[in-house]
């Protein structure tokens, strides 16, 4: 009708309460090929076993075409379960697949735990600084952040205190902890534990990088020492590759029953051609010989970012860095004056990019810190890019 005002929908207050995403643009121009890119936590695409996914993949479209691109249930196939719980008991932790639930990466697993433990205000125990998708991932629940203690050592345990009571679940990065690369020691674990009988909360151990070991292995996993009590998230992108997108949850039967609910009603179900490849991997036993394999990358790449820090750095007390045993990260600390947020402009103009500290705190961020991902960046530009970075602080330094 002429004159007639057409309303467009109105969001959401939960959508309308998210933060604009201010790093999405900046992490753009880490693809540009003239930028050294230290900021995207993606895999090294070296470690990706191309050849045997294809013949995987082949063999499902042969063997099981119509099943193959058919929807799966909500659970998971139960090939995948199955690999999955002989994978997960190999490792120390006795599974049975029908505590598994399969998910689109890891990052449905946060989103799904979110939804399932979370009412608006709900307190979750978040160890800070902690993994950015989690907080983006846990927001959509509308949650209040209850914030880990922490030291020189990462998260410590023993000093939660009444802060505590009333939170649904402690999340936690236990082993090489994206940000800072940090592993949280056996004594610790068993603390964090301690801590959730007492004030009586789930603990959520988000392990996608616990293969990513140099030398030794890690700890033993939160969810041995507490089956009871622990939801463990999991990821194939580390030690496959990231394009399957899948990830898997390990908890209770009747938790893995509550998120295989909000899963059928949210997505229906994750692919079943992905979960069919990658059951199909996993049974040809690649992983004995394909992960010592990723593991020599990311501990070369490691080294050379650490080499690099120790040559070109200013020698100045207060700058320093974790020196992880695993994983894909290194957190490095500069003088509390310098904001390394407000010092990203200057390194795009030098065609570095990094990500700012103060993304990963859920409450009072800090922003003297950087943390830097190195296994996509090859030894020639890890030297290069880590010359502009200490550059750029000598230059900060002498503002001060």
């Amino acid at each position: 009708m002429e004159g007639t005002k057409h309303l467009t929908p109105r969001y959401s207050q939960m959508a309308l309460g998210l933060a604009d995403d201010i790093l999405g643009p900046i992490l753009a121009d880490g693809s540009k090929p003239d930028f050294i890119s230290f900021g995207g936590g993606l895999p090294c695409p070296e470690g990706f076993p191309v050849e045997a996914l294809r013949e995987a993949s082949d063999w499902c479209l042969k063997t099981y075409p119509s099943r193959s691109l058919q929807y799966s249930g909500p659970e998971g196939e139960p090939e995948l379960r199955e690999q999955i719980a002989a994978y997960e008991t190999s490792r120390g932790n006795p599974t049975s697949p029908d505590e598994i639930l399969v998910t689109s990466g890891s990052q449905q697993a946060l989103d799904l735990c979110g939804r399932v433990f979370c009412d608006p205000g709900s307190k979750i125990l978040i160890q800070r600084p902690s993994y950015i998708g989690a907080l983006e991932a846990f927001n959509l629940s509308q949650p209040t952040y209850v914030e880990m203690p922490s030291d020189a050592e990462g998260a410590a345990p023993a000093e939660i205190g009444e802060e505590a009571r009333g939170v649904r679940f402690a999340y936690t990065l236990a082993t090489y902890c994206n940000p800072t690369g940090q592993t949280m020691s056996a004594e610790r674990r068993k603390q964090l534990i301690e801590k959730a009988e007492q004030y009586d909360f789930w603990i959520v151990e988000d392990d996608p990088y616990g293969e990513l070991w140099y030398e030794k292995k890690p700890p033993i996993s939160i969810r041995n020492l507490a089956p009871h009590r622990t939801i463990r998230l999991c990821s194939f992108s580390k030690i496959l590759a990231p394009g399957l997108r899948l990830g898997y949850i390990i908890a209770p039967r009747d938790v893995i029953q509550m998120f295989s609910k909000i899963q059928s009603y949210a997505v229906l179900s994750t692919p079943c051609i992905n979960q069919l490849v990658a059951a199909r991997v996993l049974a040809s036993g690649l992983l004995k010989t394909h992960l010592p394999e990723v593991r020599a990358i990311y501990r070369e790449h490691s080294f050379d970012m650490q080499q690099a820090l120790s040559e070109f750095m200013p020698k100045d007390p207060g700058i320093s860095w974790t020196r992880p045993e695993g994983g894909m990260f290194i957190w490095l600390t500069l003088p509390k004056p310098i904001d390394t947020f407000a010092m990203l402009p200057k390194a795009l103009r030098m065609k570095l990019l990094y990500v700012p500290g103060f993304a990963f705190y859920p409450n009072s961020p800090e922003q003297n810190h950087i943390r830097l991902s190195f296994v996509t960046v090859p030894k020639e530009k890890t030297i290069e890019g880590v010359q502009r970075l200490a550059a750029l602080v000598s230059d900060e330094l002498r503002r001060l």
